[in-house]
């Protein structure tokens, strides 16, 4: 199936592959079945991904989300405050993370062998089970490059280097969360012409949160570059949205986007409505590849998505079915 499933070429070919995938999970996914269970919903009656269940993604908070028996090879977790419960994503086959992540930077943007890979992610490094930090690790790694590498509180000795290689030409990926790279911008001015900046969204209590358009013409001109790419991605993902700018992300073909109503969680809205985020992504074959999440956004005519928001109450209406 991992074959098959990062070669999707077409809407037909997600679709059908999508509605086995569904099927292994009911069968093999106590939790998942559960929840297909209160909702009356058996793989026989679903011919369309619109009619699929989508399990609410606080279920990674109190439930273990399998769908094999193997050996869990990695535990990602998500960050949270102090004595919060977190999000945990149990990997039995690590291969389909690498291999998603790898596939995905480059159907976006190319051999990461072209990049020195600069990070700037220092609430991730701070902490265990990031799978943010898994990925660009390994990015890094794999760029070959011995300027790539990631920055803590060393921001001073980042800039110096990202102007500097900058100025030979290098191409750079300076990926880093948004607090960070407000802070590298306060202390030093760019003008890069050789440098994606992608960040990674949150301020994560470090500063005040402020809407995206603020946020990314602040960067741009702190890092004088015309625009800012972004990543969508979360601890119960292991695939990842890209935006090359204005906020507008892409999916990799083994991965969709589709809005519900905020009132009424089983129903899935058309394109160009605003709604709750739900997500399919094949490459939580082993975990659960169903997910509704508690972003906000909308999905357009050609499958692209913007994310506005988030729910401000913690659980997500019309999902609450299953007694945690």
């Amino acid at each position: 199936m991992k074959n098959i499933v990062f070669k999707i070429q077409s809407a037909d070919e997600f679709n059908s592959i999508a509605l086995k995938v569904f099927k292994h999970q009911f069968e093999n996914n106590a939790v998942y079945r559960s929840f297909c269970d209160l909702l009356y919903v058996h793989p026989s009656d679903i011919k369309s991904i619109n009619k699929i269940p989508f399990l609410p993604i606080q279920f990674f908070k109190s439930h273990r989300i399998l769908s094999s028996s193997d050996k869990i090879q990695e535990t990602f977790s998500s960050s949270g405050t102090t004595g919060s419960i977190t999000s945990k994503h149990l990997v039995t086959d690590i291969e389909w993370y690498t291999k998603s992540y790898l596939k995905c930077f480059e159907n976006f943007y190319g051999k990461i062998e072209e990049y020195t890979v600069l990070a700037l992610l220092p609430n991730y490094l701070e902490r265990k089970g990031s799978s943010l930090i898994y990925m660009v690790d390994d990015l890094i790694k794999k760029s070959k490059n011995p300027d790539s590498g990631f920055y803590l509180n060393n921001i001073d000795e980042l800039a110096q280097k990202l102007q500097n290689l900058d100025k030979k030409g290098t191409k750079i990926l300076l990926i880093g969360v948004s607090f960070a790279l407000l802070d590298l911008i306060e202390r030093h001015q760019f003008n890069l012409q050789n440098t994606i900046v992608m960040e990674t969204g949150g301020m994560k209590g470090k500063r005040k949160e402020i809407v995206r358009n603020e946020l990314h013409e602040l960067l741009s001109n702190g890092f004088g570059v015309t625009k800012i790419h972004s990543e969508y991605g979360m601890t119960e993902l292991l695939s990842q949205g890209y935006s090359n700018g204005n906020g507008i992300f892409n999916c990799p073909p083994w991965m969709k986007i589709l809005t519900r109503d905020t009132e009424d969680a089983l129903t899935i809205l058309p394109k160009g409505k605003s709604g709750a985020i739900n997500v399919i992504d094949l490459a939580n074959y082993n975990s659960c590849s169903f997910i509704a999440t508690q972003d906000l956004g909308k999905v357009y005519e050609n499958n692209s998505f913007e994310i506005i928001g988030r729910f401000d109450n913690s659980d997500i209406r019309g999902c609450n079915l299953m007694v945690l």
